[in-house]
């Protein structure tokens, strides 16, 4: 599965992730609601769609688990949840998928793809690294993410037809790793590199 990241989590991400872990945390509990309303609107937008609409219906059931096992995380560890400002990360990616159909459709599977190929990266980097019972947490997440991979990479391949998916996947993965390594100014789950 890593094998679509085309540039691995520098180690200052982890480093800074791991001495803010608080804010780290609550920035997973948005991607958890972020990841069932991605699911959800593939549901609203592409309803005639009934595969798709049944895979989509499973995963943001599970985001939402994901959700409701994160603010439970939070409030066992004290940390209080705060509004934070979005990632650029997910901007960045929106900005790249094409306009229209079917063109539009095949992007935003890539897309979640590689979403949850990253976040199954950082959740086995960050595992060992973080104190329990935050990191067995994380460890425990990362199976869950690498099948979210596989459904939005299938469900992909499946609807490209002829269309060179491969091709797509690969200029989706140049901007997501550049996305995912290059300075930022913030610290999210999803974000580059953050100030110290």
């Amino acid at each position: 599965m890593n094998e679509v990241l085309l540039a691995p989590t520098p180690q200052r991400w982890y480093d800074v992730a791991c001495e803010r872990w608080r804010e780290l945390l609550v920035d997973h509990a948005n991607c958890e609601k972020k990841a069932a309303s991605t699911a959800l609107s593939l549901i609203f937008t592409y309803a005639d769609d009934l595969q798709l609409t049944d895979r989509m219906s499973r995963l943001a059931r599970e985001e939402l688990r994901h959700f409701e096992q994160v603010q439970k995380m939070m409030q066992e560890l004290a940390v209080p949840f705060v509004r934070l400002t979005p990632a650029r990360y997910a901007d960045g990616l929106r900005k790249a998928t094409r306009r229209s159909d079917p063109g539009r459709l095949i992007d935003l599977l890539l897309c979640g793809a590689l979403i949850e190929a990253r976040s199954h990266e950082r959740f086995v980097g960050l595992a060992p690294k973080l104190q329990a019972p935050l990191g067995d947490f994380y460890g425990g997440l990362a199976a869950s993410e690498a099948r979210h991979f596989g459904v939005y990479l299938k469900l992909a391949e499946q609807r490209a037809g002829q269309q060179d998916w491969r091709a797509r996947l690969k200029h989706l993965a140049e901007i997501e790793a550049d996305l995912a390594t290059s300075p930022d100014s913030h610290l999210r789950f999803h974000s580059g590199l953050p100030p110290r």
